[in-house]
């Protein structure tokens, strides 16, 4: 009894095991759809996967102007416009500097090295934006965003110190003018802007390393249309109160301290002006500076209102405005201000169409 008993189990048992192999449960098929659906739709994400089942991202996806779709075409043509007129007014300014001896003096070798900053400055965000107003999105790998940025940071505070190191070249032109031959001196003007850059390079480097110092696993989308500080920073998987906030210092030290800079500069500028007993030479001691000063307060202006809030970053869209005048309407400010604005530079301008007209003649 026992025996058949056993021979009927095992009977069944081989019995049950054809049916389930050619014909597979439902829960079985359902797991396995799911499993393919989900395959499907992480291998379009540009992330990996890591041990403990969190998302490292690979790249990130800049959303830009995408939540503005019916004014791109209006966008793209003004940005445009607005980068050549740049572009073609900062290079003619380095070329009259070039060419016109008259202009051969320290103010405008850095109006010269500036104009070629702010250049090289609008490189490395316009064209980019410009190419994302013709996409829906922009994706951009994390190496590429981490360039970007350095770029952009040496480039700006470069911009901060050498409208410091000109407004020093105006308190040294107005209130030593006896002396300013000698202290202003080529060796000591090519010092000073091997500073300029060596400390423009520092603080990006480090900015740049602190900022990529952890993986980014928060999503890959950058609520802006360029790599910027606060944007990319609320992507870290790390907790970044600490950098932003070591960020934040090294934002104050370069924009405040050398508006402050400035600002004494201007202060020991105005009591020696107030000194001139004419009235035409206070004019003329002034209209040295009004380009300069005018230049200093958009720039500060605009780096103040992005990096010097605790809560940089908390609102994108306002962001986003702010970052497209320092980075198009300012860059434009320079060349428009000191032709417009200098006397010297608008004779030089004059006088070198003219030698080009009379050339071709």
């Amino acid at each position: 009894m026992l025996r058949q008993t056993q021979h009927r189990k095992s009977s069944a048992t081989a019995g049950e095991n054809p049916r389930h192999s050619q014909f597979p449960s439902s829960s079985f098929l359902v797991s396995r759809a799911a499993a393919v659906a989900e395959t499907d739709a992480t291998s379009k994400v540009p992330e990996k996967q890591r041990g403990n089942g969190t998302w490292l991202v690979t790249e990130f996806v800049l959303l830009g102007f995408s939540n503005l779709p019916h004014l791109r075409t209006t966008l793209f043509a003004l940005f445009l416009l607005t980068y050549l007129f740049t572009v073609s007014g900062n290079v003619t300014i380095i070329t009259i500097i070039h060419v016109d001896r008259t202009l051969h003096t320290p103010m405008y070798r850095f109006l010269a090295v500036l104009s070629l900053s702010e250049t090289c400055y609008t490189l490395v965000t316009i064209p980019n934006m410009l190419a994302h107003l013709l996409m829906e999105s922009q994706a951009i790998s994390i190496s590429g965003c981490r360039a970007q940025m350095f770029f952009f940071l040496v480039l700006g505070c470069n911009n901060c110190f050498l409208l410091t190191l000109m407004g020093y070249d105006r308190y040294v032109a107005i209130c030593h003018p006896l002396r300013y031959s000698v202290i202003m001196r080529p060796t000591v003007c090519l010092c000073l802007g091997a500073l300029v850059f060596c400390s423009g390079f520092s603080v990006a480097l480090v900015e740049t390393c602190m900022i990529f110092s952890s993986p980014f696993c928060r999503g890959g989308r950058v609520e802006h249309f360029f790599c910027d500080i606060a944007p990319v920073l609320q992507l870290s998987c790390a907790d970044s109160a600490q950098r932003a906030l070591g960020i934040f210092f090294l934002s104050v030290l370069v924009v405040l301290f050398s508006f402050l800079l400035i600002l004494l500069s201007y202060a020991f500028i105005v009591a020696a002006i107030l000194r001139i007993r004419s009235a035409a030479g206070r004019r003329r001691a002034f209209s040295t500076c009004a380009a300069h000063l005018t230049v200093v307060v958009v720039h500060f202006g605009c780096a103040s209102i992005i990096y010097l809030r605790p809560d940089s970053g908390a609102n994108p869209a306002r962001d986003r405005l702010v970052a497209v005048f320092y980075t198009v309407v300012t860059p434009l400010l320079n060349p428009v201000v000191y032709t417009l604005r200098n006397k010297e530079v608008r004779v030089a301008l004059k006088r070198t169409l003219a030698r080009s007209g009379g050339v071709s003649r």
